[in-house]
């Protein structure tokens, strides 16, 4: 069994779901107490936001290779980052990385390609949106992504970083979060949500529409298990 390297604090709400799920995950499957070794390291989320505000890329490389330097010293045989954002650099990372990883795009892309969809939302934080490292593996696969208006865009970003990432879960956010669901299946026919920020699970928490919610950081941590259980990646 592979020792399991995680970035997180980015934020704090969805590691703590990252450790839940794997340590769940072995208990189902081994129906004992036996548990892999987890090592985080819960990185400052206001680090990351300042370098992302910025746009300073390079900066954001040198920021995740520095931590997952860090968790090879530590003993950690493969790493992922417990967030979507920092994934616009995954590339680049991985080529430098001292540590095997998995990526939390790919294996949502492996998932929707499972699924058979074709034309799906992407929701998450505005970095997100605006960029296309979802965009690109999912277009290789056949698979279209829409995303919010502008304006919705900027709705859903202050609510995650006001609310959401500080564990502040209100039912008008959510039936907020959700009207912008309703316009995006009537304008652009998704067939399909993808929760592209690990801390959206916390309050979209239930599939509506008759359509299908991607939980990126599930799909994540599946991932994950398989990885740790099968000591490859």
């Amino acid at each position: 069994m592979r020792k399991i390297g995680i970035i997180g604090g980015i934020g704090p709400e969805s590691t703590l779901d990252y450790y839940r799920g794997i340590i769940d995950a072995f208990r189902n499957r081994t129906g004992g107490l036996q548990s892999p070794e987890i090592i985080i390291y819960s990185a400052n989320l206001a680090e990351l936001l300042g370098i992302l505000e910025a746009k300073d890329l390079e900066a954001l490389v040198e920021w995740l290779l520095f931590r997952l330097e860090a968790l090879h010293r530590a003993g950690a045989e493969f790493a992922v980052i417990a967030s979507n954002t920092p994934h616009v650099v995954f590339d680049e990372v991985v080529r430098r990385s001292p540590l095997p990883m998995l990526s939390i795009v790919e294996a949502t892309c492996g998932k929707a390609e499972s699924l058979g969809l074709k034309r799906s939302g992407l929701m998450g934080t505005q970095f997100t949106m605006a960029a296309d490292f979802f965009s690109k593996p999912f277009r290789a696969r056949g698979i279209s992504l829409s995303v919010p208006s502008r304006e919705e865009q900027q709705f859903i970003h202050e609510k995650l970083f006001s609310e959401i990432e500080l564990g502040i879960i209100k039912d008008s956010t959510r039936q907020d979060l959700l009207a912008i669901v309703e316009k995006m299946i009537e304008r652009d026919a998704i067939d399909a949500l993808i929760l592209g920020c690990t801390e959206l699970p916390l309050i979209l928490d239930r599939e509506v529409f008759g359509i299908p919610f991607l939980n990126t950081a599930a799909i994540h941590v599946s991932a994950i298990v398989e990885a740790a259980m099968a000591g490859e990646v």
